[in-house]
Protein backbone atom coordinates (compact mmCIF):
# COMPACT_ATOMS: atom_id res chain seq x y z
CA UNK A 1 0.00 0.00 0.00
CA UNK A 2 1.16 3.65 -0.66
CA UNK A 3 0.21 6.40 1.50
CA UNK A 4 -1.82 9.12 -0.11
CA UNK A 5 0.16 12.22 -0.56
CA UNK A 6 -1.13 15.24 -2.11
CA UNK A 7 1.11 15.36 -5.03
CA UNK A 8 -0.10 11.60 -5.81
CA UNK A 9 -3.82 13.01 -5.08
CA UNK A 10 -2.81 15.72 -8.05
CA UNK A 11 -1.20 13.21 -10.33
CA UNK A 12 -3.57 10.58 -10.55
CA UNK A 13 -6.90 13.10 -11.29
CA UNK A 14 -5.72 12.85 -15.48
CA UNK A 15 -5.77 9.02 -15.68
CA UNK A 16 -8.68 8.70 -13.81
CA UNK A 17 -10.09 11.46 -16.09
CA UNK A 18 -8.99 9.36 -18.76
CA UNK A 19 -10.03 6.45 -17.94
CA UNK A 20 -13.64 7.34 -16.85
CA UNK A 21 -14.11 8.48 -20.11
CA UNK A 22 -13.37 5.38 -21.70
CA UNK A 23 -17.00 3.58 -19.93
CA UNK A 24 -20.26 3.29 -20.42
CA UNK A 25 -22.29 4.23 -17.84
CA UNK A 26 -25.54 2.58 -17.95
CA UNK A 27 -26.91 3.26 -14.41
CA UNK A 28 -26.71 7.70 -15.71
CA UNK A 29 -27.84 7.23 -18.32
CA UNK A 30 -31.09 9.66 -19.14
CA UNK A 31 -30.08 11.65 -15.78
CA UNK A 32 -29.96 15.09 -15.53
CA UNK A 33 -29.49 14.72 -11.60
CA UNK A 34 -26.17 16.47 -10.72
CA UNK A 35 -26.02 15.27 -7.45
CA UNK A 36 -26.22 11.71 -8.61
CA UNK A 37 -23.34 12.13 -11.76
CA UNK A 38 -21.19 13.72 -9.04
CA UNK A 39 -21.82 10.80 -6.34
CA UNK A 40 -20.94 8.46 -9.54
CA UNK A 41 -17.52 10.11 -10.03
CA UNK A 42 -16.53 11.11 -6.48
CA UNK A 43 -17.14 6.98 -5.40
CA UNK A 44 -15.44 5.61 -8.83
CA UNK A 45 -12.64 8.18 -7.95
CA UNK A 46 -12.26 6.45 -4.42
CA UNK A 47 -12.46 3.47 -5.68
CA UNK A 48 -9.60 4.10 -8.77
CA UNK A 49 -7.49 5.62 -6.17
CA UNK A 50 -7.99 1.98 -3.63
CA UNK A 51 -7.40 0.01 -6.87
CA UNK A 52 -4.16 1.71 -7.44
CA UNK A 53 -3.12 0.24 -3.95
CA UNK A 54 -3.43 3.65 -1.87
CA UNK A 55 -4.50 4.12 1.77
CA UNK A 56 -5.78 6.76 3.15
CA UNK A 57 -8.21 7.89 5.75
CA UNK A 58 -11.78 8.50 3.87
CA UNK A 59 -14.23 12.17 4.51
CA UNK A 60 -16.98 11.48 6.82
CA UNK A 61 -19.95 13.44 7.98
CA UNK A 62 -18.09 14.64 10.96
CA UNK A 63 -15.05 16.23 8.60
CA UNK A 64 -17.42 16.93 5.91
CA UNK A 65 -14.54 16.89 3.24
CA UNK A 66 -13.19 13.94 1.20
CA UNK A 67 -9.72 13.70 2.00
CA UNK A 68 -9.30 15.24 5.61
CA UNK A 69 -5.58 14.21 6.21
CA UNK A 70 -4.92 16.09 2.87
CA UNK A 71 -7.34 18.70 3.56
CA UNK A 72 -8.53 18.38 -0.12
CA UNK A 73 -12.62 18.40 -0.57
CA UNK A 74 -13.87 16.97 -4.29
CA UNK A 75 -16.83 18.98 -5.86
CA UNK A 76 -18.15 17.31 -9.01
CA UNK A 77 -19.89 20.10 -11.49
CA UNK A 78 -21.22 19.94 -15.78
CA UNK A 79 -19.64 22.56 -17.80
CA UNK A 80 -22.70 24.21 -18.47
CA UNK A 81 -23.32 25.49 -14.99
CA UNK A 82 -20.24 25.30 -12.88
CA UNK A 83 -21.58 25.51 -9.52
CA UNK A 84 -21.70 23.40 -6.43
CA UNK A 85 -23.24 23.82 -2.68
CA UNK A 86 -21.05 24.06 0.32
CA UNK A 87 -21.36 23.91 3.88
CA UNK A 88 -21.66 27.02 5.65
CA UNK A 89 -19.34 27.14 8.20
CA UNK A 90 -18.59 30.97 9.13
CA UNK A 91 -18.34 34.07 7.07
CA UNK A 92 -14.68 34.55 7.45
CA UNK A 93 -14.17 31.56 4.91
CA UNK A 94 -15.33 34.51 2.15
CA UNK A 95 -12.34 36.53 3.10
CA UNK A 96 -9.53 33.66 4.11
CA UNK A 97 -11.21 30.68 1.90
CA UNK A 98 -13.13 27.87 2.78
CA UNK A 99 -9.86 25.88 4.73
CA UNK A 100 -8.94 23.23 2.72
CA UNK A 101 -8.32 22.81 -0.65
CA UNK A 102 -10.89 22.06 -3.64
CA UNK A 103 -10.75 19.73 -6.96
CA UNK A 104 -12.92 20.87 -9.00
CA UNK A 105 -14.09 17.60 -11.89
CA UNK A 106 -16.04 20.14 -14.58
CA UNK A 107 -17.62 17.56 -17.02
CA UNK A 108 -20.09 16.84 -20.17
CA UNK A 109 -21.98 14.15 -20.18
CA UNK A 110 -23.90 12.80 -23.19
CA UNK A 111 -26.27 9.92 -23.47
CA UNK A 112 -26.05 7.40 -26.25
CA UNK A 113 -29.61 6.33 -27.46
CA UNK A 114 -27.89 2.77 -29.27
CA UNK A 115 -26.01 1.29 -25.61
CA UNK A 116 -28.35 3.24 -23.60
CA UNK A 117 -25.50 4.28 -21.58
CA UNK A 118 -24.02 7.93 -20.93
CA UNK A 119 -20.30 9.08 -21.50
CA UNK A 120 -18.88 11.17 -19.53
CA UNK A 121 -16.03 13.81 -20.90
CA UNK A 122 -14.11 15.80 -17.88
CA UNK A 123 -13.65 19.10 -19.38
CA UNK A 124 -10.99 20.57 -16.62
CA UNK A 125 -10.10 19.13 -13.04
CA UNK A 126 -8.99 21.96 -11.12
CA UNK A 127 -7.06 22.65 -8.33
CA UNK A 128 -7.35 25.37 -5.97
CA UNK A 129 -5.28 26.11 -2.94
CA UNK A 130 -6.80 26.78 0.20
CA UNK A 131 -5.89 30.16 0.22
CA UNK A 132 -7.39 31.11 -2.72
CA UNK A 133 -10.59 29.47 -2.34
CA UNK A 134 -12.17 32.86 -0.97
CA UNK A 135 -14.60 35.01 -2.59
CA UNK A 136 -13.44 36.89 -5.25
CA UNK A 137 -15.56 40.43 -5.09
CA UNK A 138 -15.08 40.24 -1.29
CA UNK A 139 -11.28 39.98 -1.68
CA UNK A 140 -10.91 42.31 -4.05
CA UNK A 141 -12.65 45.17 -2.53
CA UNK A 142 -10.83 44.51 0.65
CA UNK A 143 -7.27 44.72 -1.17
CA UNK A 144 -8.30 47.43 -2.72
CA UNK A 145 -9.04 49.52 0.59
CA UNK A 146 -6.15 48.49 2.14
CA UNK A 147 -4.05 49.35 -1.08
CA UNK A 148 -5.59 52.87 -0.86
CA UNK A 149 -4.62 53.14 2.81
CA UNK A 150 -8.21 52.75 3.91
CA UNK A 151 -8.40 51.83 7.99
CA UNK A 152 -10.51 49.54 9.76
CA UNK A 153 -13.76 51.74 9.46
CA UNK A 154 -13.44 51.67 6.16
CA UNK A 155 -13.32 47.65 6.35
CA UNK A 156 -16.78 47.44 8.44
CA UNK A 157 -18.61 49.81 6.20
CA UNK A 158 -17.11 47.32 2.78
CA UNK A 159 -18.19 44.81 5.01
CA UNK A 160 -21.98 46.15 6.04
CA UNK A 161 -22.23 46.94 1.75
CA UNK A 162 -21.30 43.67 0.99
CA UNK A 163 -24.49 42.24 3.00
CA UNK A 164 -21.94 39.29 4.93
CA UNK A 165 -24.28 37.62 7.45
CA UNK A 166 -22.67 39.46 10.65
CA UNK A 167 -23.82 41.69 13.06
CA UNK A 168 -21.90 44.95 14.10
CA UNK A 169 -19.44 43.32 16.29
CA UNK A 170 -18.95 40.26 14.43
CA UNK A 171 -18.04 43.33 11.44
CA UNK A 172 -15.86 44.97 14.06
CA UNK A 173 -14.03 41.56 14.65
CA UNK A 174 -13.47 40.61 11.02
CA UNK A 175 -12.38 43.83 10.24
CA UNK A 176 -9.80 44.31 13.09
CA UNK A 177 -8.58 40.27 11.76
CA UNK A 178 -8.29 41.55 8.34
CA UNK A 179 -6.45 44.49 9.26
CA UNK A 180 -4.09 42.36 10.60
CA UNK A 181 -3.60 39.55 8.57
CA UNK A 182 -5.27 40.82 5.09
CA UNK A 183 -6.33 38.31 2.81
CA UNK A 184 -4.96 36.87 -0.48
CA UNK A 185 -7.11 37.08 -3.55
CA UNK A 186 -9.61 34.82 -4.08
CA UNK A 187 -11.37 33.25 -6.84
CA UNK A 188 -14.66 32.14 -6.47
CA UNK A 189 -17.85 33.56 -6.38
CA UNK A 190 -19.41 32.66 -2.97
CA UNK A 191 -23.10 33.52 -2.62
CA UNK A 192 -24.18 34.58 0.96
CA UNK A 193 -26.65 31.79 2.43
CA UNK A 194 -26.79 29.22 5.03
CA UNK A 195 -25.61 26.65 2.45
CA UNK A 196 -22.79 28.30 0.75
CA UNK A 197 -23.26 28.27 -3.65
CA UNK A 198 -19.93 28.10 -4.82
CA UNK A 199 -19.78 28.99 -8.12
CA UNK A 200 -16.41 28.39 -10.55
CA UNK A 201 -16.76 30.16 -13.86
CA UNK A 202 -13.87 31.94 -12.89
CA UNK A 203 -11.22 29.53 -11.88
CA UNK A 204 -12.82 27.65 -15.57
CA UNK A 205 -11.89 30.90 -17.18
CA UNK A 206 -8.40 31.60 -15.25
CA UNK A 207 -7.32 27.68 -16.79
CA UNK A 208 -8.16 28.22 -20.16
CA UNK A 209 -6.23 31.08 -20.04
CA UNK A 210 -3.40 29.74 -18.70
CA UNK A 211 -1.52 29.39 -15.06
CA UNK A 212 -2.82 31.59 -12.39
CA UNK A 213 -1.19 31.21 -8.79
CA UNK A 214 -3.40 28.93 -6.68
CA UNK A 215 -4.83 27.57 -9.41
CA UNK A 216 -3.99 24.75 -11.62
CA UNK A 217 -5.67 22.25 -14.29
CA UNK A 218 -4.39 19.21 -13.56
CA UNK A 219 -5.67 17.93 -16.86
CA UNK A 220 -2.55 19.89 -18.54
Amino acid sequence: MNILTLDFLKENVASFAREISKRKIRELYGTTDGKAIGTYIEHAFHEYLKEKGFEYEPGSSASGIDFPVLEVDMKTTRITQPQSSCPFEKVSQKVYGLGYHLIVFVYEKEDDPKTRSAHLNFSHAIFAEKEYTADYQTTKGIIGILEREGNKDDIVAFLEERNLPLDEIGRQELAEQISRNPPQQGYLTISNALQWRLQYSRIVHLVEEGSTDGIENLLF
